[in-house]
């Protein structure tokens, strides 16, 4: 079957095909639309068997990646309000609500 557009142009143009503007994307952690930059990040890892991707800011991600091992990423599954009650993600979260969309620092390292 062929395809309607080429896998090498850009889809810049699908919003204007269609007359209306492209939905903001919303984080999946933190809720604010992101910015340039968007991460496909697996909730479930995927070494842990998780399919599903969810958009996250890079810095949202890398507070996960540095607070939660695979298996806790495992446990709390897609379930974002589960990790919003961990108070070191509270904390980011309430931080970050009021930087710019495209805003990235360097975390902390993880503790093991």
């Amino acid at each position: 079957m062929a395809r309607k557009h080429s896998k090498y142009d850009s889809r810049d143009d699908v919003a204007e095909e269609d007359g209306a503007p492209a939905a903001a994307v919303v984080c999946w952690l933190c809720g604010r639309p992101t910015g340039k930059t968007v991460i496909s990040h697996h909730p479930v890892p995927k070494s842990r068997g998780g399919r599903d991707v969810v958009p996250m800011h890079p810095i949202c991600q890398q507070m996960l990646i540095a607070n939660f091992t695979n298996s806790e990423l495992q446990r709390h599954g897609m379930d974002v309000d589960g990790l919003l009650a961990d108070p070191n993600v509270r904390k980011f979260v309430d931080w970050v609500a009021k930087k710019d969309p495209d805003f990235t620092a360097t975390l902390t390292k993880k503790q093991r």
